[in-house]
């Protein structure tokens, strides 16, 4: 079974402290500007079962999961998320934004966690069976997205807590996977102030609907 690409499906990405919060609800206004109904979510999440194993996965007050079932647990959530929220959204001819999508587990789960990127593929393949059509790179250094961060989280999660060299292999693989799907991922600079970032992340958006039309 091959993927099949959604057009109106648009994902954000990237790591720590990107700024995909801001960026997103702009690239929101910007749709509904223009006349468009638009579905926000994230990942993982999305639908009540879906943010009920996001709490499992994000919550530290177990012991650590083993990077398959962190994996599985991802994709368990994705795959309700697919079925509940984006593919009727998709269907009625809406736009869906995501935040976060399967790009993060090639990110997390095989550059971080170091599993192998072919079993994620076959997950994707069997458990979503589709791709977005575009996808923006929110691309910070670590450490600048990391001290963004510092003062935001007081609580940080699972995940957040993890070290730089961690983050470090997060960046890397977006990087990689944006380098070999430049057609699709296009990468942001997300260092600069926010209202860079969201004039760089909408101009994208503009640039690609107009490839819709």
């Amino acid at each position: 079974m091959s993927l099949r690409t959604e057009p109106r499906l648009i994902t954000l990405e990237g790591g720590e402290g990107a700024g995909k919060t801001t960026v997103l609800t702009a690239l929101r206004d910007a749709l509904l500007e223009s006349g468009h109904e638009v579905v926000s979510t994230r990942e993982p999440g999305g639908t009540p079962l879906a943010e009920q194993i996001r709490t499992l996965l994000l919550a530290g007050d177990h012991e650590p999961p083993a990077p398959e079932t962190e994996l599985l647990l991802m994709f368990a959530a994705r795959a309700q998320h697919v079925r509940e929220t984006v593919l009727p959204a998709l269907r009625r001819g809406a736009f869906v934004l995501s935040d976060r999508f399967t790009d993060s587990s090639y990110a997390y789960q095989g550059g971080a966690r170091g599993l192998d990127p072919a079993f994620i593929a076959e997950l994707e393949r069997r458990a979503v069976g589709i791709r977005p059509g575009l996808t923006l790179l929110l691309d910070v250094p670590v450490a600048h997205g990391r001290e963004r961060t510092r003062g935001r989280d007081v609580y940080p999660d699972r995940i957040e807590r993890e070290q730089d060299a961690f983050f470090e292999k997060v960046r890397a693989a977006f990087r990689e996977r944006a380098q070999a799907e430049p057609g699709r991922i296009r990468v942001i600079d997300a260092t600069p102030a926010p209202e860079r970032v969201v004039a760089a992340a909408v101009g994208a958006l503009r640039a690609y609907l107009e490839t819709l039309r």
